[in-house]
């Protein structure tokens, strides 16, 4: 018995929202592709509706073709042979001699029948024919006729490919066994919005592309199962039976292909997957998405897949509640990648291990449902807006159903961070994702000190105002690709802080957080506290005073440039707040009506909240 996916027809779809001051260009795909199972190529037509909502008058287009990035010579094959850590997927180590080994590129060695290619031909725009230049990874199209402002023209055109030995997401027979991995398989629109447009080659890692809908249908081998962005359209028409929890299959004996016909509703992508020994388990959350769990009938892995998917359903219900409602009707979990890596309504991922790696690899990509396939940053730009708060919802699931949890669920990613800093390689947020120094501080500086604005928020403006900028922030923001502005200003809204400085320093330049107790001086029956900032950060402060009594006491310094006052973290304790920090003025000094001898330690942010990189100069006590 073979079971396939069985896709929801959408009832209904989010409309992009519009305003005078706001647009994006809109797409609509129809794609027919025919895929050879033997030869790996595979030829296709497309027909796009282009929709113009910009001011300007477009007098070129330009597509992504992805696939051309896996031939040797390529600008992502001579990334991988200079970079100094290159990503190990991508690599085979070849040793030197007894002591040494050397990095020798994949893309570097890949023969004729093992390259990936895509390539365009008979480009028309509304029927009449088009100029185009392809160079490498971009197709350049000059306009037969400019597209202006409010109007939409129809590009047709037909492409032919390859599907590359898999060596990063896209391929085919990854290691783990699955026949196709098709991500970024198709000619792709490139993204113009305020900034102009990105058609940027591909040489690493990230994506960006225009909302729209994609009706796409998809001719192969019979024996193949299929796992897809959308929701099929023709069960029936390819002769399946609707049984529980899947599908049987009924072929005709004499027809050799059939053909899957998908539509996917507001979505910037589409990706599949195919093997022909898929178990597929469909698996209900309550008042939200089907879920779908194909991965290959091997019983190693069966148990681990079965008993991630209780854990899965809990998670979606976790983020719905944490971010907002997962808009679409299904989502997919597809043993198909070399890791792990989002796409529109699925993810592909390596299917093998323990099952503590395979749930991680599924909370973290199913959580880019949410702020990378709904709210779409521009993840090569901003990627750590993307990876970023993708971790941070990641390890907020992992807390909430640990059976102990953690005051602090981000403890390692601050010591992460301040590794990297000390490294001396850090580099600013605002450095696009292909263009980092090394490869690890790309993913330390994506994953983890974008993970920590979030935090840091939680430490300036409170767990309260950050929760609920992040389900604002998502509210506002879904279908309109954010930009770092956007989250500034949803914080702002909520909680009625000015916080220009933090998202300036945090994202823009390598400044650092850095607070010091100097020292503590009696005067009387009061005590003088004195503190410094080191770090060119400001920070409000939280400081704690515990007294030889046992008692405590809590201060709380504002910072002038916010104009705010957060509410107390610790409400058990009593806290004063005292006159705010200048940014001017590095020393800053209060007291308080106790003497000295009555006090026995003082911490700044015993809660840990705050980025600090050099926790040991942050308590002060007396012996």
């Amino acid at each position: 018995m073979k079971k396939i996916i069985l896709f929801l027809i959408l009832t209904s779809t989010n409309a992009f929202s519009q305003s005078s001051s706001y647009w994006q260009q809109k797409v609509d795909y129809k794609m027919n592709v025919v895929m050879d199972v033997k030869t790996y190529q595979y030829k296709g037509t497309q027909e796009l509706v282009y929709t113009n909502n910009s001011q300007d008058t477009l007098k070129k287009v330009f597509y992504h073709l992805y696939n051309n990035a896996f031939q040797p010579g390529s600008e992502m094959d001579m990334r991988l042979q200079n970079v100094k850590d290159p990503d190990g997927r991508m690599v085979d180590k070849i040793k030197v001699d007894d002591k040494t080994t050397r990095n020798e590129s994949r893309i570097a060695k890949l023969k004729p029948n093992e390259i990936g290619f895509l390539h365009v031909s008979n480009f028309k725009q509304d029927g009449v024919s088009t100029t185009v230049k392809e160079i490498e990874t971009i197709l350049e199209v000059t306009l037969s006729k400019p597209i202006l402002p409010g109007t939409s023209t129809v590009f047709s055109l037909d492409f032919n490919g390859q599907v590359p030995v898999q060596i990063r997401r896209s391929g085919r027979n990854n290691k783990e066994g699955i026949e196709l991995s098709m991500s970024q398989w198709y000619p792709k629109m490139a993204e113009f919005d305020f900034e102009g447009w990105h058609a940027e080659q591909y040489v690493a890692r990230e994506f960006h592309g225009v909302w729209g809908n994609f009706d796409v249908k998809i001719t192969i081998d019979k024996n193949y199962i299929l796992g897809s962005t959308g929701y099929l359209q023709n069960p029936n028409e390819i002769g399946y039976n609707y049984q529980d929890s899947g599908i049987i299959v009924k072929t005709p004996k004499k027809q050799k292909t059939l053909t899957w016909h998908f539509v996917a509703p507001n979505v910037h992508d589409f990706t599949w997957a195919a093997d022909k020994n898929y178990i597929h388990d469909v698996v209900q959350v309550p008042n939200s998405a089907t879920l779908h769990f194909l991965y290959k009938n091997n019983p190693k892995i069966i148990e681990n897949w079965k008993k991630a998917q209780p854990v899965t359903v809990k998670t979606m219900e976790f983020y719905n509640k944490i971010v907002g409602n997962y808009p679409y009707q299904q989502y997919s979990i597809i043993q198909g990648g070399d890791g792990g890596m989002e796409y529109a309504m699925c993810t592909l991922i390596l299917g093998e291990g323990d099952l503590d790696g395979l749930i991680g690899v599924i909370t973290h990509e199913m959580g880019h449902s949410w702020f990378q396939h709904v709210l779409a940053s521009n993840e090569s730009k901003n990627s750590w807006m993307d990876e970023g708060f993708t971790s941070f919802i990641e390890d907020l699931a992992y807390n909430e159903f640990a059976n102990k949890k953690a005051e602090n669920p981000f403890e390692g990613s601050y010591k992460t961070y301040v590794k990297l800093v000390e490294s001396g390689k850090e580099q600013p947020l605002t450095t696009h994702a292909d263009r980092y120094d090394e490869n690890r501080s790309y993913s330390i500086a994506s994953y983890v000190k974008g993970e920590l604005f979030l935090t840091q928020l939680q430490y300036i403006i409170g767990k309260e105002n950050l929760m609920k900028t992040v389900k604002q922030f998502y509210s506002e923001f879904k279908f309109k690709h954010p930009t770092p502005n956007d989250i500034k200003r949803t914080a702002e809204r909520v909680s009625g802080a000015n916080l220009d400085w933090f998202l300036t320093d945090w994202t823009k330049t390598l400044n650092t957080i850095d607070y010091a107790i100097k020292g503590i001086s009696e005067d009387g029956n009061s005590t003088k506290i004195s503190l410094q900032r080191i770090g060119r950060t400001p920070m409000p402060i939280d400081l704690l005073v515990e007294y030889t009594d046992g008692t405590k006491e809590s201060f709380y310094i504002p910072l002038r440039m916010m104009s705010f006052e957060k509410e107390n973290p610790t409400p058990q304790i009593k806290r004063t707040v005292v006159k705010d920090w200048t940014w001017g003025n590095p020393n800053y000094e209060f007291t308080i009506e106790k003497s000295r001898t009555s006090i026995k330690k003082i911490t700044i942010d015993t809660l840990g909240f705050m980025a600090d990189v050099k926790k040991e100069n942050n308590s002060y006590e007396i012996k």
